[in-house]
């Protein structure tokens, strides 16, 4: 991939419904998905493959996959806990299937009641299944930074953890602040490592802005070679699992950021405002990153100049 291109991986879909009190039937997460496609994101987190009974938000995914637009150009991913999720997934035609590996004990127990090396090995044996079966695996390292129950997350471990996915057949590493603790100078350290390991082109970073500190920690993995980002449309998010985590970092702060660098995201700004408005009007909340006052008014804008 070229270095001034970056993917922006969307996970409102998924990790930023699976917070939120309101529940949206297929319809309206369909109506979600249409609005951020049509800005132009080629990289979608549509859902997840869990018990509707442990999170009622991701009820009907494999019934939505069916009717996701544009499977051409947009690359749908689904995550899935566990062996019964993977072959639902795969049974609606789900390509790129995600685990999530929390670095901790802590958080693995709180998360989905097992240890921390039962979901290792969990996540290993389906990140190898993926790779027999010809599909994309993905492997989420949950809490890497700090977890909200042990502290700091060593660097050693998710090294090691990181290490682990790729042997077992991940094509990619994902790594989460799962609560946004982290700053930049532990993501140059953390991030580093990995890149010297297993390759810029093998690493992905999802941050959470519950400290401010989201987007200047997606500048430090930049500046380590890193091109692929996850955000969510809004800020909308959070980890139901993790107390005091907030909002993923925001869509359209992420994508104005890097293309007022130079950097090409294939994302259009101003149909990224109406997403945002059309989430809020399915939510009944009011949604917005840092940018996102002024990217309205800068649409309100050239949308007069147009009509003049």
């Amino acid at each position: 991939m070229s270095l001034d291109r970056v993917v922006v991986n969307e996970v409102g879909p998924r990790d930023g419904l699976q917070s939120q009190s309101r529940t949206l039937d297929s319809d309206q997460r369909l109506a979600m998905i249409e609005a951020l496609v049509g800005a132009g994101l080629a990289s979608v987190e549509a859902g997840s493959f869990v018990s509707p009974k442990a999170v009622p938000q991701m009820a009907g995914t494999g019934e939505l996959f069916a009717r996701l637009p544009q499977r051409e150009r947009v690359r749908y991913s689904a995550l899935v806990p566990n062996a019964r999720g993977y072959e639902l997934a795969r049974a609606a035609g789900v390509d790129t299937v995600s685990v999530v590996l929390s670095a901790t004990e802590t958080m693995n127990r709180r998360n989905i009641n097992m240890s921390l090396d039962e979901t290792t090995s969990v996540c290993a044996e389906l990140m190898a299944r993926a790779a027999a079966d010809g599909a994309t695996g993905w492997a989420y390292l949950a809490v890497a930074y700090e977890c909200p129950f042990e502290g700091p997350t060593p660097i050693e471990r998710v090294e090691r953890l990181a290490a682990h996915m790729i042997e077992s057949g991940a094509r990619k590493l994902i790594v989460a602040d799962t609560i946004g603790a982290a700053n930049p100078a532990q993501v140059r350290r953390l991030i580093s490592g990995l890149v010297s390991s297993f390759g810029a082109e093998r690493i992905g970073c999802h941050f959470h802005d519950t400290r401010g500190m989201a987007l200047a920690d997606v500048l430090a993995a930049l500046e380590e070679g890193v091109r692929d980002f996850d955000s969510s449309i809004g800020g909308l998010g959070g980890c139901p699992f993790s107390p005091g985590a907030s909002g993923n970092v925001a869509t359209e702060d992420v994508v104005l950021m890097l293309e007022s660098m130079g950097l090409k995201t294939g994302v259009d700004l101003d149909a990224l405002v109406m997403a945002v408005e059309r989430c809020s009007e399915l939510l009944h909340s009011p949604l917005g990153g840092h940018s996102f006052r002024w990217l309205g008014r800068r649409a309100t804008r050239r949308e007069g100049a147009v009509h003049a």
